[in-house]
């Protein structure tokens, strides 16, 4: 089947409740292998998987992601282009008239917020970097607006770091897929890379939000069509039946799913 290989998740369910997790008999080997056996399924399932905010350097990625919080990709993606033709550069956000930005950003929601940080982040970026973005983690959650979640898409998408990016769609597969107990995200983040290659993490991200985004809905996941599903403790959550399932898959990759998981 197409991009499936040996040591990815095996192609057939188990009844619900029945996977080791499910039962609190997973060791702790096994849920490593478990992870990383989900991480190859999921890159056979999404070899695209990418950043989907649109950026062509660090900064235009840097506001990008702040403006995130709250609202879609697909949202922001409709703003910045206004956004980023306006203030190419960090001295221009950091003497940007407010109201102004306000403006532009109005649609992303909290856009008061969210403006000012985006004028106080340019500040601190020409006072302390020399306008340029930084590089590491510790000097980009220093900025007004960033968090490490911000800070992990920057360094891996913009600078190439390995870096787990834990959003509202990775805290709640990870949690589903019983790979940790955590609820903090930062505790959420050490405890998946302790499962997931180093080299990986990036890429592990992308899949991980692209399958929350594509199968593994919040309320209703497709659990028949799934490509982990033998894998999934929570498997049962959503309809099991196939032909049901696959009428919840969505995205540009719904068809090669499909087609992997023999429907």
């Amino acid at each position: 089947m197409l991009g499936m290989a040996a040591s990815t998740s095996p192609l057939k369910h188990r009844r619900p409740g029945a996977h080791p997790a499910a039962k609190g008999k997973e060791t702790p080997i096994g849920r490593k292998r478990r992870a990383r056996r989900i991480n190859r399924t999921l890159a056979a399932a999404y070899p695209d998987a990418h950043a989907e905010l649109d950026f062509t350097n660090p900064l235009e990625l840097l506001v990008a992601t702040a403006l995130s919080a709250q609202t879609t990709d697909v949202r922001v993606n409709m703003v910045t282009p206004a956004l980023f033709a306006k203030y190419p550069t960090a001295a221009d956000y950091a003497e940007a008239n407010q109201a102004e930005v306000e403006e532009i950003i109005r649609s992303t929601g909290f856009y008061r917020s969210k403006a000012a940080n985006l004028i106080a982040m340019g500040q601190k970026l020409v006072t302390d970097f020399g306008g340029e973005v930084p590089e590491k983690l510790e000097d980009l959650i220093t900025l007004p607006g960033v968090g490490r979640k911000t800070a992990h898409v920057v360094r891996g998408n913009a600078f190439g770091y390995p870096g787990l990016t834990v959003d509202t769609h990775f805290q709640r597969l990870v949690k589903r897929m019983m790979l940790t107990e955590e609820t903090d995200p930062v505790k959420i983040e050490h405890a998946i890379a302790e499962l997931i290659e180093r080299r990986e993490w990036t890429m592990f991200s992308h899949r991980i939000i692209f399958h929350g985004r594509r199968v593994c809905n919040a309320r209703k996941p497709a659990c028949g069509a799934c490509p982990i599903a033998f894998d999934c403790p929570s498997f049962g959550v959503g309809p099991t039946d196939p032909e049901e399932a696959a009428e919840l898959v969505s995205g540009p990759e719904r068809d090669h799913i499909l087609r992997m998981v023999g429907l």
